[in-house]
Parts: C-alpha cells; sequence; structure tokens
C-alpha cells in the first residue's frame, strides 16, 4: 500500500504539511480505524458509498481548497482532482484486494477448519423470507466477474497458489498503475 501513494510523496508542488497529512492518513488512520479486518466484511453499496465518502472528506481536508489562476478565487477540490492529487488505491479497491488475497488461505485451509465451513459451507436450518443477503461468497464472485475471471470456479483457482496470487497481483497491476 505504501508504494503506491510513493508518487504523492515525491511530488514538489506539495508541501511538506501536506506530505506528512497524506502519510498519517496512510498509514495510521486507514490501517488502524476502517481497514482493521476489512478480509471480512461483507460490503453492500452503502457501505462501500460511506466509505467513499470518507476518503473523499479526508483527501479534502488534506488538499484543501485550489486557487482559480484565472479569477483568483479560491474553490473546493473535486473528487476527479482529489484522485489526481492522491494516486493511491481508493478505500473499496484496497479492500477488495485485501479480500482477494484473504480468500485464497481460507479456501486452502481444508473443510475440517471452522473458517473454511462459515465462509464457503451452507447454512442449515429455514431461511428467512424476502431477498437473501449477499454473502461473502456472493462478494467474491461479483469481484472475480469484474476482474474478467467470473466464469471460473474460484475455489479451484484459489487452491493453486501460484495462479492465485498472479491473478490478485494482475488486479493490483490492472487497477494502478
Amino acid at each position: 500500500m505504501l508504494l503506491f501513494g510513493a508518487v504523492a510523496l515525491s511530488y514538489s508542488l506539495l508541501s511538506k504539511n501536506v506530505k506528512i497529512k497524506i502519510l498519517v492518513y496512510r498509514t495510521i488512520i486507514l490501517p488502524i480505524f476502517f481497514l482493521y479486518e476489512c478480509e471480512i466484511w461483507s460490503l453492500m453499496l452503502r457501505e462501500e458509498s460511506r466509505l467513499r465518502v470518507f476518503e473523499n472528506r479526508v483527501l479534502s481536508r488534506i488538499f484543501g481548497p485550489k486557487r482559480d489562476e484565472v479569477t483568483g478565487e479560491w474553490k473546493k477540490t473535486h473528487k476527479g482532482e482529489l484522485n489526481d492529487l492522491y494516486c493511491s488505491p481508493n478505500i473499496i479497491w484496497v479492500t477488495k484486494l485485501r479480500t482477494m488475497r484473504w480468500e485464497g488461505g481460507v479456501s486452502r485451509m481444508g473443510e475440517w477448519k471452522g473458517v473454511y465451513r462459515v465462509s464457503v459451507g451452507q447454512s442449515e436450518g429455514k431461511r428467512s423470507l424476502g431477498r437473501p443477503r449477499r454473502r461473502w461468497e456472493d462478494n467474491i464472485k461479483m469481484d472475480l466477474q469484474e476482474v474478467g475471471c467470473g466464469g471460473m470456479g474460484w475455489i479451484d483457482l484459489a487452491h493453486d497458489r501460484g495462479s492465485w496470487l498472479a491473478l490478485v497481483n494482475a488486479v493490483t497491476n490492472l487497477r494502478f498503475p
């Protein structure tokens, strides 16, 4: 994660104060307060949008308003400009990448482990009425479909550690040059 933000910290246009704030955000706030055990989250659209809003608020506070060179007025830094200045993956992709790494390990654990049974196994008993909630396994399938590996069985793919890590690294390089 630190490697992706190295571009933002090497900018000569950014002040030392902004660089320190970015470093604190990336090394303390994100890992401790927001990404702790994110591998097991089953994010829904509401949670994803809340995480994006949080990240945009923090980044807009770090980078502050910009002064328009033509009119001289101060204006709010917009989301696209924040993404260009920050140069790191957004919080949603960080959680998805961590989840992909962790799910590979879970699939290789074996059926006798409790984590494997909870994450992959079927629940017993009667299902409540209405639309079923999105499960962790459903998120995995959706993430693999976004990457272009949706047709494969993710458990079979994850059993081969080398190919799974190659897939995760390909996803990392695909999303964040």
